[in-house]
């Protein structure tokens, strides 16, 4: 019996009754419904509770929607963890517009090509970063409306860029919205630009239905129970937070906003707001476990906490057990949502030696339930590597949490995606149990406290200076940032500079993070055919 003739094909069309298009927009209306008392977002002495908050939410689709926006137009925003964040994260997509977050360490000529690619309609901008954002505004083709927000609770003395105060531009708006479900889950939700290892970064497009299914599989895999108490150490424009931002509203959560990175002010919050959860970079475990012992606060409860990069070394994992906190390592990248692979804890390894278990510990893991396919391939038969713990392929993602693709690349799209699996770059090993580990990343990305940086791209700036004849730049293991950039230099012959000069005239051309903090003056090994050999600086980088 085929098809047109099963029973189970004839008169059991979709409906208004019995299908929705899934989005994570309906996690917040629900919310409100069901908890419109509970609180929401936490900033200071602000609180939002989930009515509020929806209604706010609601405003600033309206308002927005008013100015014109409408499907498919994309909204950026440059602000740090702030209420508006999270507002934004609700409220663009209610207009069926595309949400697109900047970096907040970016330098202006990024997030000019950011603007101009993204086509930007409208930018929402908070006043601390005014003086970037009006040189990347007079650089960019791009001429967008500008609502700058002005911090309540923490005032910013940076000017105005434009003629709109958020709070004003929220208050204009219809808290009784009529928004609706994107007119199919696969339209685009959002718009992240990964770091960019060659030229110009990639346009990242998440939609509907990924957003919703990793928003729920965070919810499983952090163990959230009903009202848990989320710390915004992680910053939500990385990959929409990993979509925290919606998670939260599927178990009517409490977002704690947090605008910069303090031992003090993060220890206070956990204490004072009771934090259950929160997520970040091997950075945020540094400045928690280095406090002074005046700016830390005990707790009574076991607190989760999830981190991404590179495995933690099994001191800061003991550390911050001693310290209460359960540390949980995860997986991904931009073009998967965020993470979507897990450490995956087996109670029965708590009985192992403790070298066993930080051996475990140093795995990536198994793929969230949202993930259907997570392999280690040969690139270039495609065919699976032995799960030996030994030979190295690619790790590779297929299912409903894989980007769309690449924004006006359909060369890189096709690329990513080629033989139906999206490729990572990254290499590493498939263990016996189906456990992943990375062992080395083909794209040579450095990644310092969270964030990603480009080897290449600090190299082009090193060639720039007079004085360098060859440069090459590879990860320098660092106990605070994870990684930092190390950049290994020739230097022309008579030349004569400093490590100092060198660095300063780095930090002329590049955002702050991306300079190099060490500089080693060498012959750079090279092979027969003139490459440079990073396997070699990697180890003299390490040995440092």
């Amino acid at each position: 019996m085929d098809a047109t003739t099963s029973p189970f094909s004839t008169g059991l069309d979709k409906n208004a009754a019995n299908y929705a298009p899934l989005s994570p927009l309906s996690f917040l209306n629900r919310a409100a419904d069901v908890f419109p008392d509970h609180i929401a977002v936490v900033h200071g002495s602000q609180r939002l509770d989930y009515r509020t908050l929806y209604s706010r939410c609601r405003q600033l689709g309206s308002a927005l929607s008013r100015l014109g926006i409408g499907k498919d137009d994309t909204v950026t925003v440059m602000l740090s963890n702030v209420p508006p964040m999270i507002e934004v994260h609700y409220g663009v997509p209610m207009t069926k517009a595309v949400l697109h977050s900047l970096n907040t360490r970016l330098d202006a000529a990024i997030i000019a090509f950011q603007l101009d690619h993204a086509n930007t309609k409208v930018l929402i901008t908070d006043r601390e970063y005014a003086p970037v954002m009006k040189e990347a505004l007079a650089l960019a083709k791009v001429k967008p409306v500008v609502i700058d927000y002005s911090d309540p609770v923490f005032p910013q003395d940076g000017e105005r860029l434009g003629t709109l105060d958020y709070d004003e531009f929220v208050a204009s708006g219809d808290p009784d919205y009529a928004w609706s479900l994107p007119d199919d889950e696969w339209d685009a939700i959002s718009l992240n630009y990964t770091s960019g290892t060659t030229g110009n970064p990639k346009g990242v497009v998440y939609h509907h239905r990924g957003a919703y299914l990793l928003a729920q599989a965070n919810v499983l895999t952090a163990s959230m129970a009903k009202h848990p108490v989320y710390l915004w150490t992680l910053p939500m424009f990385h990959c929409n937070g990993w979509c925290f931002p919606w998670s939260l509203s599927v178990v009517a959560g409490t977002h704690v906003c947090l605008r910069w990175v303090r031992p003090k002010a993060m220890w206070d919050l956990i204490a004072d707001e009771g934090v259950t959860h929160l997520c970040g970079a091997p950075i945020i475990m540094s400045t928690l476990l280095n406090a002074s012992s005046a700016d830390k606060r005990e707790v009574d409860r076991v607190i989760e906490f999830f981190t991404a990069a590179a495995p933690p070394p099994e001191s800061v994992l003991a550390a911050m057990k001693d310290a209460g906190f359960n540390v949980t390592h995860l997986y991904g990248l931009t073009e998967v949502y965020g993470p979507a692979v897990v450490n995956e804890w087996k109670g029965e390894w708590d009985a192992l030696p403790a070298a066993e278990q930080a051996s475990r510990k140093a795995r990536q893991g198994v793929r969230y339930v949202a993930l259907e396919g997570l392999t280690v391939l040969d690139p270039n038969t495609m065919e699976p590597v032995p799960a030996d713990g030994r030979t190295i392929g690619e790790v590779m993602f297929r299912g409903n949490v894989v980007m769309k693709g690449y924004l006006k690349n359909p060369e890189a799209t096709e690329e990513a995606f080629a033989g139906g699996w999206f490729h990572s770059g990254d290499l590493g090993v498939l263990h016996p149990d189906g456990y992943i580990q990375l062992k080395d990343r083909s794209k040579d990305i450095i990644i310092s406290g969270g964030e990603n940086i480009s080897s290449i791209e600090v190299e082009d700036v090193l060639y720039k200076h007079p004085a360098i004849q060859a440069a090459a730049v590879v990860a320098r293991p660092d106990e605070k940032w994870g990684e930092t950039p190390c950049a290994f230099v020739e230097l022309r012959e008579g030349a004569t500079v400093t490590e100092e000069d060198i660095i300063a005239f780095a930090r002329e051309h590049l955002a702050g993070f991306k300079a190099p903090r060490t500089i080693v003056f060498c012959e750079l090994p090279k092979t027969s055919t003139g490459k440079i050999q990073k396997f070699a600086l990697r180890e003299q980088a390490k040995a440092l």
